[in-house]
C-alpha cells in the first residue's frame, strides 16, 4: 500500500505545507512545518482564507495533530480509508485554471489531434511530417516575438497553420477552467477517464497557487487528465476532454513559497510521470520546466486581471510537454490508459502525487459542493469566528 511517507518532498521537515485533511467532524485546513501536522480552521477555515494570509502563518498555532508520518495516510484509491484521516485536494474554494500548449511539443501533439480527427491512427504519419517541418523553429521563438510572425507567416504559408500553435507562439496564451471549486481528487484518490474516450493520457504538472491578488503563493502537483480523442474531433470540445469526474487531481499538498523555496525552484522543476498498469505495461516521462515557452509568472499574469478576479484565489496548472506516443496495444496507436493504471507524478521538492485510473462513471461521485462545506463549517462554529 503507497503511504504518504513515501510521496514527501526530499526536504519535507524543512518545507511549509499546506493540505487538507478529512477529519471525522469535517473538511479541515492543516499546517506542516518541522513535520508536525496542525489544524488551523480556528484561524483559517478554509486553505483559501490562509493562503490570503501567509505572512500570519509564519506564527500561527493551531490544533497539533501529531506527527505527519504518524497519521498513517495510506492510498485508497477511491476506497473507505482504513485509518481515521483522509488526505483531500489541498485547496477548496480556489478556481482551477489550467494553461494549454506551453511547450513545443505539446503544441505538435495538440496540432496532431486536431488533422487526426481524434483517430490515434493517424497520429504517427502526422507526427512525422509536423516534427520535420516545424519542430526545431517552433521550440526556439519566443510567443509573441517578431520572430513568432514570421513563423506564423511561413506556416500559413505551407498549409500548416493551425488554432494550437496560435496559442502557442503568439501573444495570448491559452487559459481555461478546469474544473469546479472542490471537484478536484486528492493523493490517493482516483481519477477518471471518459469510458467512452478511447484515446488519452495523463498530463503530469506544476500548478502555482495563487491568493486573489495574483500573487503566486506556493506550488503543488497536478494530473490534467485529457481525452485526445474528444479535444480532436473539435477544440470546442474541450469541456468534454477536460472537466469531468475525477479529472482533475492535486497534491499531495501545497509548499508555501519561502527563503528555502521559491519560484526559481518551480522555473528548474524536472516533473517525472510513471504509469503501470495492471497488465504489466509501463510507461515513463519527463517534463522539464526550464523548457517551457512562457515563464510561469506571465501565465499567471494572462490569468488574472482587470478581466479576470478571483476573489478565493486560483491554482493554474502551468501545462506539460509529456505526450506519450509508445505504443500499448497496437502498433501505431500510441498510448491510451487502461482501468488500474497506478499514475505517479513527482519532483523531489514537491513529492509525488499518486493516484489509479478508473472511468469517471465508477469514480467516486462528487458530492460536497459550496453550500455543503458551508453547512459544515456553520456547524462546526468556524464561520464567522476566524481572526
Amino acid at each position: 500500500m503507497t503511504q504518504i511517507t513515501d510521496c514527501l518532498p526530499v526536504d519535507w521537515k524543512d518545507a511549509v505545507l499546506i493540505g487538507r485533511l478529512a477529519l471525522p467532524e469535517g473538511p479541515t485546513p492543516v499546517l506542516i512545518r518541522d513535520g508536525r501536522v496542525q489544524d488551523i480552521s480556528c484561524f483559517a477555515p478554509t486553505v483559501s482564507d490562509a493562503l490570503a494570509r501567509t505572512d500570519a502563518l509564519v506564527v500561527a498555532e493551531g490544533r497539533d495533530l501529531g506527527a505527519l508520518d504518524d497519521l498513517g495516510l495510506a492510498a485508497g484509491f477511491g476506497q473507505a480509508p482504513s485509518a481515521a484521516v483522509k488526505l483531500l485536494a489541498p485547496i477548496d474554494l480556489q478556481c482551477v485554471k489550467a494553461s494549454g500548449v506551453t511547450f513545443a511539443i505539446s503544441a505538435i501533439e495538440r496540432v496532431i489531434e486536431e488533422r487526426a480527427q481524434g483517430h490515434a491512427d493517424r497520429a504517427r504519419e502526422i507526427r512525422d511530417a509536423l516534427q520535420a517541418r516545424i519542430g526545431a523553429d517552433i521550440a526556439s521563438v519566443k510567443p509573441g516575438s517578431a520572430s513568432a510572425a514570421e513563423l506564423k507567416a511561413a506556416l500559413i504559408s505551407d498549409g500548416l497553420w493551425s488554432q494550437y500553435l496560435e496559442v502557442a507562439i503568439g501573444p495570448d496564451a491559452e487559459i481555461f477552467t478546469k474544473s469546479p471549486t472542490l471537484s478536484s481528487v486528492g493523493w490517493g484518490d482516483c481519477v477518471g477517464v471518459r469510458s467512452d474516450s478511447h484515446w488519452n493520457n495523463p498530463e503530469p504538472e506544476i500548478a502555482l497557487v495563487c491568493d486573489a491578488t495574483g500573487r503566486a503563493v506556493g506550488a503543488t502537483l497536478g494530473n490534467d487528465v485529457n481525452l485526445r480523442d474528444f479535444e480532436g474531433r473539435s477544440a470546442l470540445l474541450l469541456g468534454k476532454a477536460k472537466d469531468n469526474n475525477a479529472s482533475c487531481a492535486l497534491g499531495p499538498f501545497i509548499r508555501l513559497f519561502d527563503d528555502k523555496f521559491g519560484i526559481d525552484d518551480v522555473r528548474q522543476a524536472e516533473i517525472s510521470l510513471e504509469i503501470t498498469g495492471a497488465d504489466g505495461f509501463t510507461l515513463t516521462g519527463q517534463s522539464s520546466m526550464s523548457l517551457i515557452s512562457r515563464d510561469p509568472l506571465e501565465l499567471v499574469g494572462q490569468a488574472i486581471g482587470k478581466h479576470h478576479q478571483y476573489p478565493d484565489g486560483f491554482a493554474l496548472l502551468l501545462g506539460t510537454m509529456f505526450a506519450p506516443v509508445a505504443d500499448r496495444d497496437t502498433p501505431g496507436q500510441g498510448f491510451t490508459h487502461k482501468v488500474g493504471d497506478r499514475v505517479s507524478v513527482s519532483t523531489p521538492r514537491l513529492g509525488a502525487l499518486v493516484n489509479e485510473v478508473t472511468t469517471c462513471d465508477q469514480a467516486p461521485p462528487w458530492t460536497l459542493g459550496i453550500s455543503g462545506l458551508m453547512r459544515n463549517l456553520a456547524a462546526r462554529g468556524l464561520l464567522g469566528g476566524a481572526t
